[in-house]
């Protein structure tokens, strides 16, 4: 029997590296730690208005309620860190920031087809026997518990999961299943005494080490947030448009990962330091063209603006004054109100 496990485990490893996964690992379904962390997160308010993630706690700690006699849970990682500038390196003072991970096509659609093909393949070889069912950050699963359970890393101070080898720049992709296989073993926590990601963040989100306040992380007032910005946050975000990489560019794991070679990850035109008049430009339509099949679509053409007036403002830089006063008179509530703060602020440094 445990030939047999240790057989179809590796079978499994093979072809996840033949679908482009750069690491494979399986772990039991048991009553680990980080779990009761999670609820204790969501209690104290940390999920910020992210209900999603409040939902369905039933199956987020035991994916036996996904699945019905599950056993094991598989992970994969692939590997998105593009040979592009970092989010602390200089750029152009009239220039945002697209988090690293939109840079490219939406990466749910790329390991969504690799995930299904992994499955099918295990009910190919199990003779249909096995059943299973397969995410891609699109259930309610903890991925990060269990990638560190099935030895694909550490959950670091930043909250992030971090490869040895690979860095943080990671997606992953989970199958719940009924089937036994050979389990990975956690690494240890190599952060050791850095604070690096801590001392980096611009809005003091993580609180301390391992507990992040989501409500105060850039990534999310800048893509799950629909309202204003809070205004004491605004000066913070920087130029940051999409998301936000700096605890991660500024971690000692990311700077010898390796670069990622898939077409769909590289970076589109524009999007690496993207122009903000240009981004204060866009209209629905020329929204919904430039980012097709794009994650920045998440964030709405409202949002993306929005956030797109407080970089100006926090740019320095008057020669954006002409695209903000262009939303002084919109007739959007918010966007005028953002638009009225970045102006204030530019016309203090002519």
């Amino acid at each position: 029997m445990a030939e047999q496990t240790a057989s179809l485990t590796q079978r499994l490893l093979q072809k996840s590296l033949h679908l482009g996964f750069e690491r494979f690992g399986a772990c039991a379904i048991e009553d680990v730690p980080e779990l009761k962390h999670y609820l204790k997160w969501i209690e104290k308010g940390y999920a910020a208005d992210m209900n999603y993630l409040k939902r369905n706690l039933d199956k987020r700690m035991n994916p036996k309620f996904l699945l019905e006699n599950a056993r094991s849970v598989i992970v994969c990682a692939k590997n998105y860190h593009t040979q592009a500038p970092l989010s602390i390196d200089s750029a152009p003072e009239t220039s945002g920031w697209i988090s690293r991970y939109a840079w490219g096509d939406d990466y749910h659609d790329s390991l969504k087809l690799k995930i299904r093909q992994l499955y099918e393949y295990l009910l190919e070889i199990t003779g249909g026997k096995a059943a299973g069912r397969y995410y891609v950050d699109t259930g309610p699963v903890l991925e990060k518990v269990w990638a560190k359970y099935a030895g694909l890393g550490w959950i670091g101070k930043n909250t992030c999961l971090i490869n040895q080898t690979l860095g943080s720049f990671v997606f992953l992709a989970v199958i719940i299943t009924d089937v036994e296989l050979t389990y990975g073993t956690p690494p240890p926590d190599r952060c050791g005494t850095c604070t690096r990601c801590i001392d980096a963040c611009p809005t003091n989100a993580i609180l301390a080490p391992y507990l992040l306040d989501a409500g105060l992380c850039i990534s999310y007032l800048t893509i799950e947030r629909r309202e204003e910005i809070p205004e004491h946050l605004r000066e913070p975000m920087g130029r940051q448009i999409f998301g936000c990489d700096i605890c991660q560019d500024v971690c000692p794991w990311n700077r010898k990962a390796p670069f990622s070679l898939e077409e769909s990850f590289q970076p589109r035109a524009g999007a690496v330091n993207p122009d903000l008049s240009g981004v204060l430009s866009l209209d629905q339509q020329t929204f919904s063209e430039k980012f097709r099949k794009s994650p920045v679509k998440r964030t709405k053409l409202k949002g993306l603006l929005r956030n797109a007036l407080i970089a100006a403002g926090n740019s320095g830089s008057v020669k954006l004054l002409p695209a903000v006063k262009r939303f002084l008179n919109h007739p959007d509530l918010m966007l005028r109100e953002h638009a009225q703060w970045a102006y204030d602020r530019l016309i203090k440094t002519q």
